[in-house]
């Protein structure tokens, strides 16, 4: 059983690490818009002259735009951390249920 496991987790390291690896390569000059850019180039279409209303805080901080890269590594830290913290608290959550339930049987 143990050995089973352990497998399995060597092989979803292994699968993980192919799904971070790959698109360096495969993906080499290809260009990411996102939906921000797809919006304000449809607004430009419709209206004519767009402009934003404010200018993002972390390109006042480096007196100019963000590559795109960065600015998706951002979204995706944020998004992590978001994540990590509803695991935290659902993990307590759950946690605290299994801990009620063990005193309930005592």
């Amino acid at each position: 059983m143990k050995n089973n496991k352990k497998k399995l987790t060597i092989a979803l390291l292994f699968a993980a690490a192919l799904i971070i690896i790959i698109p360096l390569f495969v993906l080499k000059g290809a260009e990411f818009g996102g939906s921000d850019d797809a919006g304000s180039v449809m607004v430009e279409e419709i209206s004519g002259k767009y402009e934003p209303w404010f200018t993002p805080v972390l390109e006042q901080a480096l007196n100019g735009e963000i590559p795109g890269e960065i600015e998706s590594l951002v979204f995706c830290i944020q998004t992590g951390i978001g994540v990590g913290i509803i695991a935290f608290f659902m993990g307590r959550l759950v946690e605290r249920k299994h801990q009620e339930s063990l005193r309930n049987k005592e």
